[in-house]
């Protein structure tokens, strides 16, 4: 069979942009007696797809609708599941509460962008759902106490597939998505996608592009630069693919961009930056630490950790640059790949895209 090139692939929809849907159509029903389906909304990008509904429920206190996800061609592994939402009026002064429902994770420890003891819906779907409740709360006049439970059927099941184990999230799938869209590469066509990328730029005499791990480093690292959309290359997790092609076809300047993590995997000289084919090794990260005078209680925190964000967060209570460290160390693992002509620095943001570290000082 002919496989398929990058253009004909169907991208699909995040759990997020699932759960969202879900949620403003349960909402909508909950004030109105009316499911709206299909159910359009707005994705962080402005694109605005319509989700028709797989079920939809009106108890006597709550309004429940889900969603089959769609992922595309990608092999994603909640493709075709099913993601509900039940809302309810929550107590006086609450605001917006987020809720695990059956399938969906908890977060058990420290080092998550979600406080512990909190479902497993990741921030941008957390605000995606919270813009929809409250614009369907100012439409019906209504108060923005609302208690927004989320699952995913079969999700503690599909679990076991993901590293959410390892990670602390018990109980279920995490709620993800930046974008709202899951854009189905597979490695060979998510790499020729770079080495276009990067053909095109050289076509087009740009001198300086930047290689960004998601779109969070990527809006950060072309707003400090004001470089143009051409010369923005998405990496994801295949540095690999970036600097070994530059190494025959280079340009003069390569700026990497990412979050912690994932540069502190290149930095060990892993060029698949994949949380399933390369790990963040913590006793490196200890030795960073103590070329910084960290002392023996930090090192071994460090070594103990759960997630590289808990231990950036560590060398910041102790004051030590420990990203700007790793920077350094990743732009020295680059250059040697890439080769002399293609002079690179690193940037490392947080997941709000707030530069915490450098190499070039």
């Amino acid at each position: 069979m002919k496989e398929k090139s990058i253009k004909e692939l169907r991208y699909g929809w995040t759990t997020g942009a699932c759960a969202t849907a879900a949620t403003k159509a349960a909402l909508t029903a909950f004030f109105s007696e009316e499911f709206p389906d299909p159910v359009t909304i707005t994705l962080p990008r402005g694109q605005t797809p319509a989700f028709a509904l797989a079920t939809e429920e009106k108890g006597a206190d709550f309004s429940r609708a889900s969603i089959i996800k769609d992922a595309g061609d990608d092999p994603d592994v909640t493709h075709l599941a099913r993601v509900i939402s039940t809302v309810r009026r929550g107590t006086a002064g609450s605001g917006i509460r987020f809720q695990a429902g059956e399938g969906v994770g908890t977060v058990t420890k420290e080092g998550l962008p979600i406080s512990v003891g909190e479902a497993a819906i990741n921030p941008v779907p957390r605000q995606m759902m919270t813009e929809v409740v409250t614009e369907i709360i100012r439409e019906f006049g209504e108060s923005p106490d609302i208690e927004i439970e989320i699952g995913i059927e079969n999700g503690e099941e599909l679990a076991r597939h993901t590293m959410n184990g390892r990670l602390g999230i018990v109980g279920g799938l995490s709620v993800l998505g930046t974008t709202g869209i899951v854009v189905p590469y597979s490695c060979a066509s998510w790499i020729a996608s770079i080495h276009r990328g990067i053909d095109v730029a050289r076509a087009n005499n740009l001198t300086h592009l930047a290689a960004s791990t998601g779109s969070t480093s990527e809006k950060a690292v072309a707003a400090i630069y004001d470089l143009p959309e051409t010369a923005l290359l998405d990496m994801g997790d295949f540095a690999g693919g970036v600097l070994k092609y530059l190494k025959k076809h280079p340009v003069p300047h390569l700026t990497i961009a990412g979050g912690f993590a994932k540069i502190t995997k290149l930095a060990q000289g892993h060029m698949d930056l994949h949380s399933g084919r390369s790990r963040v090794d913590f006793n490196w990260l200890a030795d960073q630490l103590a070329t910084l005078g960290a002392d023996r209680k930090l090192m071994e925190m460090t070594r103990e950790a759960n997630t590289a964000m808990q231990v950036l967060q560590y060398s910041r209570e102790a004051e030590l640059s420990l990203a700007d460290l790793v920077a350094k160390r990743a732009k020295e693992v680059a250059s040697d790949i890439a080769g002399g002509a293609v002079m690179i620095n690193i940037l490392i943001f947080d997941r709000s895209g707030h530069l915490v570290g450098r190499s070039d000082g």
